[in-house]
């Protein structure tokens, strides 16, 4: 029996474990500084959930088995449609908006490479019930507050569209039809222009109208910046885009106007080249990339109207925006900023004589209980293992009881980092912490 796990599958040991949790810990801070509520779902739905919503290639990713009730299940390969789920059963009972977050485990059978596993935790940002581009401003605001706090600060920036803008795009250039058309246009960062160009092709836009379209994007570079937008969109209207296309520029103007004054104008770029890939995205969509990188995309999100409506809700409004945890490790850790982990314990309480191990552990927990973290050893190992077993621990001190020099009823506490001691009264040790 090999002791490895399934290829795809990760073990996380101490102290990367502790780096992980703390990852978490700074996003859920954030989200509930920004007023979102923690939502947790189950890790195993109904198969038909995932049919109702999440395209071929998703379905064809997800672990799907019949369990020993003879139902189709799976488990959840996305959060989305397990907090569709339960947004459509409480949607009379639940006052809008709704903002939720959750983190949760989800598996998707594809190959494993660097920045995707099999397993993996994800962190959601949902809004319910707001129509406007106040939503989706909320989401950025809120994302960049999650970025900041977990030590990415001025590491990346937001790609953002609205799909609107690029379908009137395709339907002036002449696509026969929309889906082949943003596939295409997902492509323009990741491909070759000729196969680009084929792609366009195959979509149904004429060679002439394809070198307007590619100069289009090309005019937008890497990300129009927030000082540059105007005339980028004055220009965008001018080329008799329809009604559509046309709404999709104002909710754009709208929403950088309010990303300006929530303080992320200066991380975010226009850039109509963003589609995304799920179908269910309705008009906005925007992605996390880092700086110096624009081509590789960190997470994503956007704006997901009619999706209640799949599962049997009222028809409400949505956006919200998905960060997986691989990718995100490997963004932080190649920047430096990675915690170190489980932090270091404080105390470590010693004994000079085996006997005394029944007083170690009375003085352990009252540390404890006065929110100090405390430790000792229960190998029954002499003192001076004791001591090294504290350093490997990266003890701050080390409480030591027992010691022959020590006064009746006192201990002797050692700074571990210097080698300093004093007497410190045994009534006294935990508030010395």
């Amino acid at each position: 029996m090999t002791t490895e796990p399934l290829r795809g599958f990760r073990d996380y040991l101490p102290p990367e474990a502790g780096a992980r949790s703390e990852i978490r810990r700074r996003m859920r801070a954030a989200a509930r500084l920004a007023g979102y509520r923690e939502l947790e779902t189950p890790c195993v739905e109904s198969l038909e959930l995932f049919q109702k919503k999440s395209g071929e290639e998703l379905l064809g990713q997800t672990w799907s088995f019949t369990d020993k009730g003879g139902r189709p299940v799976a488990l959840v390969p996305e959060t989305t449609p397990s907090v569709a789920r339960v947004l459509a059963a409480r949607a009379k009972s639940e006052p809008l908006p709704v903002k939720w977050f959750t983190v949760s485990k989800q598996w998707r059978y594809e190959e494993p490479q660097a920045g995707r596993t099999r397993e993996f935790t994800q962190f959601n940002l949902d809004i319910f019930g707001v129509p406007g581009v106040e939503a989706e401003t909320d989401i950025l605001a809120t994302t960049a507050l999650v970025l900041d706090g977990i030590g990415a600060e001025g590491l990346y920036a937001f790609r953002v569209n609205d799909r609107a803008v690029t379908e009137g795009l395709g339907r002036l250039a002449g696509a026969s039809a929309t889906a082949p058309f943003l596939r295409a246009v997902d492509q323009y960062r990741k491909v070759a222009a000729s196969v680009f160009a084929e792609a366009l092709s195959n979509a149904g836009v004429a060679a002439e109208r394809s070198d307007e379209l590619r100069s289009v994007f090309e005019s937008a570079g890497s990300g129009v910046p927030y000082a540059s937008l105007e005339p980028f969109l004055a220009d965008l209207a001018r080329r008799e885009l329809d009604p559509a296309a046309l709404e999709g520029v104002e909710r754009l103007r709208r929403l950088f106007f309010l990303l300006d004054r929530a303080g992320v104008a200066d991380r975010t770029v226009f850039d109509p080249t963003v589609v995304r890939g799920l179908a269910y995205y309705t008009s906005t969509v925007f992605e996390g990339y880092a700086k110096g990188t624009p081509g590789r995309s960190l997470f994503g999100g956007g704006r997901y109207d009619g999706l209640i409506e799949l599962f049997d809700g009222p028809p409400t409004p949505a956006a919200g925006v998905a960060i997986g945890d691989q990718t995100l490790e490997l963004f932080l850790k190649g920047a430096g900023r990675w915690p170190e982990g489980e932090p270091p314990l404080d105390t470590f309480v010693a004994v000079a004589d085996p006997s005394l191990f029944p007083q170690a552990v009375e003085l352990v927990n009252e540390l404890r209980r006065s929110g100090v973290s405390a430790d000792s050893d229960l190998l029954g190992r002499n003192l001076s293992r004791q001591l090294k077993e504290a350093a490997r621990r990266k003890s701050r001190r080390a409480l030591i009881l027992g010691l022959r020099e020590a006064s009746p009823g006192a201990l002797v506490e050692r700074d571990l980092a210097t080698g300093a001691q004093r007497e410190v009264a045994r009534g006294a040790a935990a508030r010395s912490g």
